[in-house]
């Protein structure tokens, strides 16, 4: 039997529970996360996000031709992303120019090493991360401000549609796979899994 993304999901709840829900997102939904320790996400997520927009332009150039026009658009949304990072960058007088924490260049080490990666691997990897953005915003439910914009990009009804295309992106690129790009693909998924536990988590430990 091919490997879906549900599948790992349900296989892996509680890591994926773990990637998803976490104190830094309460916090966020209860008005209580420090801004400090918001400020050190906000500039650690806009460098990751720079690393993932090229996992990305990498996966595109493995895609099959069917799924290249839902791949441009997420392009498209991550180039207005990086300007909204930086818009929220300057309204806090944050500097971008940080180097990387050591979580946040783990998780971009581990993007740059899916390069060679067959495409359902990559594609596996790219809705893991994409879904737990999705759901790690979503869940807590409403937020107040300032936070309601964050969850609002990431939990909004169009990104969960999308990330659900994503899915079936990578559901159809599995099921042709043979054994050993679906257990590569699995282990991607648990590293994408653990890696989002400790992005939220760096918050914690150090501040800008």
């Amino acid at each position: 039997m091919a490997l879906t993304c549900e599948g790992l999901l349900s296989t892996y709840a509680e890591a994926w529970q773990a990637a998803t829900v976490h104190p830094f997102l309460t916090q966020c939904q209860q008005g209580t996360i420090r801004p400090t320790q918001f400020n050190t996400w906000l500039v650690q997520d806009y460098l990751f996000v720079t690393q993932f927009t090229r996992f990305v332009g990498r996966t595109l150039a493995a895609a099959p031709d069917g799924d290249l026009d839902m791949l441009l658009s997420g392009l498209n949304a991550l180039q207005d992303e990086l300007n909204w990072f930086r818009v929220k960058a300057a309204e806090r007088s944050l500097d971008l120019a940080t180097p990387r924490q050591h979580t946040c260049q783990i998780y971009c080490e581990f993007m740059g090493s899916l390069v060679n990666a067959p495409y359902g691997v990559q594609a596996t990897a790219l809705w893991a991360i994409e879904y737990a953005y999705n759901q790690g915003w979503q869940l807590p439910g409403p937020m107040p401000a300032p936070y309601g914009e964050f969850a609002d990009r990431w939990g909004n009804p169009g990104f969960t549609d999308y990330v659900k295309l994503l899915a079936n992106q990578a559901d159809a690129a599995l099921a042709i796979a043979p054994l050993g790009e679906q257990q590569a693909a699995e282990a991607a998924f648990l590293r994408v899994a653990a890696l989002e536990k400790d992005f939220w988590q760096m918050a914690y430990n150090a501040a800008v």
